[in-house]
């Protein structure tokens, strides 16, 4: 299967390619001749502090390795074997499961080649790999070998005056770099976490559809009375209960090879306008499914295979009913599943890994009442029967796909800057989503699979008053000057400076902000200041958080407007152009070429040619003289975010 994907992506190496930033890892060649028509071509790699290059002979079941090649065209020589290589070491994958074969600080690599057509005087060959770090980067190049013995230099691509002086502009002289390798790397531990929770709150949702609950009892039942004894009963419940999150856990995989491939290609891929506008579209027709108005279903021939692998029997057998359960009960948990997708994609930072943290939480909630039962058998008896109330469940998670269905819209109206979602409008609209919600517990609208209701039960009609209170507690904000502020939507609507009403500042919670660097540098040198460089974005939902949760804090706030410089460069801003005097070719390490044409091109590529990173939020205290003060941070806790604004600066005053 990993093959399969591999081979797919692979497809696309030249569109990720484009993407691709400044590659850790500089290459030299040099040849030297064996006799006549054996020569030995050398490829040596000066690689960065805690980066690492893969091998030509990691295994297959891992990440992609070096390979040599001879570029298409090229002939009157062939290699003779794989190359020989320097000193490597091993280093444990997690995702992968093996030890892995790498290179770190220097490699050394060097290909035997016999010459079979004496008339030639050049030859190429192409060296294609990858190099990884917290995320991993692909680097491929032809490079030239004369066969009198000295290295031909690459091609020297060549670049205008212009696109040279702003290349070097882009390109920081920093100082105390060694504080970047600091940086807080529990905060994605704690994202991850909370996403895990959030998969695992889905799961349960899942579990009270039509689709799912009724296959509790059955399954519980086949396993503990079809099995010969009531322990390899429970064993096999348990069993089956690991393979369904095995089963949800694998559909993030081919994430992780995205991922793998750039490190900023899903954020890219994330705020793009076409797939947010897609996705709104896609939760607009599951919303209409779970309303019943029709039923989405994967092909039945799947799940009849499925089911006919089942019986083969002994742990395959439980594998493949584990995948039955997935694939028939689909039109239920399709639609939770897109949302999680969906929602992983928005969020920025190590997407593949929060999509597999959620994909777990959500595997983890469907598997655990299957073995909990299998222990337990007798907790069966007290479960409700299948009834009205399962279709009740299909359409509040209806109302529910509606509702988050604007956030993608909203995306798109934010980083294409169309002016049509603003904050209110947004928070209008999900207001009239909620009062409907609140109108169909109270049985005034009704859907297609719905029974006649003759009286209103306490519990549904106690959730329709509180879904009413909801609706209450949006009202303040459509209004300008809010009675309170929607702190628990924090990061769903857009911006607070994202209004209606005239606002005196186009910065989180008006601030003063420049989202210029280099405009924001020169107003720290003339207030001698220390800077705080805010990496965000546009549809970021983590930076929404920080900025009302953390930043809207008294004591915080405060520092931010009088004791620091604020300068939010926002890097998923594709769809608004730099001025054209401020257009250029980008020329990086490896001799490639990237256009820098938008201010998210210009920031995306600053902050990873600059501070090796891609997530957003993620925050550095600078001084005008470009030392770094402190360990960068991402997102955090109001304490803490607070202790590092001090320490920053104690360290300006020194």
């Amino acid at each position: 299967m990993k093959k399969l994907l591999l081979a797919c992506l692979l497809c696309f190496s030249m569109c990720i390619n484009a993407q691709t930033e400044e590659t850790p890892v500089v290459w030299k060649t040099s040849i030297e001749k064996i006799n006549d028509s054996i020569y030995d071509l050398t490829f040596t790699g000066a690689i960065l502090d805690n980066w690492y290059v893969f091998s030509q002979y990691n295994p297959e079941e891992a990440s992609l390795p070096m390979v040599i090649s001879i570029p298409e065209g090229e002939t009157g020589f062939k290699l003779l074997g794989k190359a020989r290589e320097s000193a490597t070491k091993k280093k444990y994958s997690a995702i992968w499961e093996v030890d892995e074969i790498i290179f770190t600080k220097k490699a050394i690599v060097t290909q035997r080649i016999e010459v079979t057509n004496r008339e030639i005087t050049q030859v190429k060959l192409n060296l294609f790999g990858q190099v990884c770090e917290t995320a991993c980067i692909q680097f491929e190049d032809t490079y030239a070998f004369s066969l009198n013995g000295s290295a031909i230099q690459k091609q020297v691509i060549e670049v205008d005056s212009k696109s040279k002086k702003l290349t070097e502009k882009l390109n920081l002289n920093l100082k105390n770099t060694a504080l970047l390798k600091d940086s807080n790397p529990n905060d994605e531990n704690n994202s991850l976490l909370s996403i895990f929770f959030l998969g695992f709150v889905g799961g349960l949702l899942a579990l009270l559809t039509p689709c799912v609950f009724p296959m509790i009892p059955l399954t519980v039942s086949f396993f503990t009375k079809q099995s010969q004894s009531k322990g390899k009963g429970i064993a096999n419940a348990i069993l089956y209960g690991i393979f369904i999150v095995l089963t949800y856990i694998l559909l993030s995989v081919p994430f992780h090879l995205i991922d793998g491939l750039d490190p900023n290609v899903l954020n890219t891929i994330s705020t793009n306008i076409w797939l947010n506008i897609f996705f709104f579209a896609i939760l607009i027709f599951f919303a209409g499914s779970f309303f019943g108005y029709y039923e989405i279903t994967l092909p039945s021939s799947w799940g009849n295979k499925m089911d006919s692998a089942s019986e083969v029997g002994g742990i395959s057998g439980i594998f493949f009913m584990a995948l039955t359960l997935a694939i028939i009960s689909f039109s239920c948990t399709g639609p939770i599943l897109g949302s999680l997708l969906a929602g992983s994609l928005s969020a920025s930072g190590e997407t593949a890994n929060q999509l597999t943290a959620g994909m777990s939480g959500f595997g983890f909630a469907l598997a655990l009442p299957f073995a909990l039962f299998a222990l337990f058998p007798s907790w069966l008896n007290s479960l409700p029967k299948s009834g009205g109330w399962l279709n009740t469940t299909k359409v509040i998670l209806g109302f529910l796909e509606l509702a988050f269905a604007f956030k993608f819209l909203s995306n798109s109206d934010l980083v294409g800057h169309w002016g049509i979602f603003k904050r209110e409008i947004f928070i209008g609209l999900w207001m009239v989503i909620f009062t409907g919600l609140a109108l169909y517990l109270f049985a005034k609208i009704k859907f297609p699979h719905d029974a006649p209701i003759k009286k209103l039960s306490f519990s549904r009609a106690a959730f329709g008053v509180l879904v009413l209170a909801f609706v209450v507690y949006l009202i303040p904000g459509v209004m300008k000057t809010p009675t309170w502020e929607l702190n628990l939507l924090s990061g769903f609507p857009p911006p607070q400076f994202y209004s209606i009403y005239q606002q005196e500042s186009e910065c989180p919670l008006g601030l003063n902000c420049y989202k210029d660097f280099e405009k924001g540098l020169a107003a720290a040198k003339e207030e001698n200041k220390p800077i705080l460089l805010d990496f965000t974005g546009w549809a970021c939902v983590n930076c929404r958080k920080m900025e009302e949760n953390v930043w809207s804090q008294n004591d915080i706030y405060t520092l931010l407007k009088e004791d620091y410089i604020l300068i939010s460069l926002y890097v998923d801003d594709n769809e608004k152009e730099l001025p054209v005097a401020e257009q250029f070719d980008y020329l990086k390490a490896n001799g490639n070429i990237k256009k820098i044409k938008t201010y998210g091109d210009k920031w995306a590529t600053f902050q990873i040619v600059n501070f090796k990173n891609a997530s957003q939020p993620y925050y550095v205290l600078l001084n005008s003289n470009l030392e770094i003060l402190s360990a960068p941070i991402q997102y955090s806790d109001r304490d803490s975010y607070y202790a590092w604004l001090q320490n920053g600066l104690e360290k300006m005053k020194k």
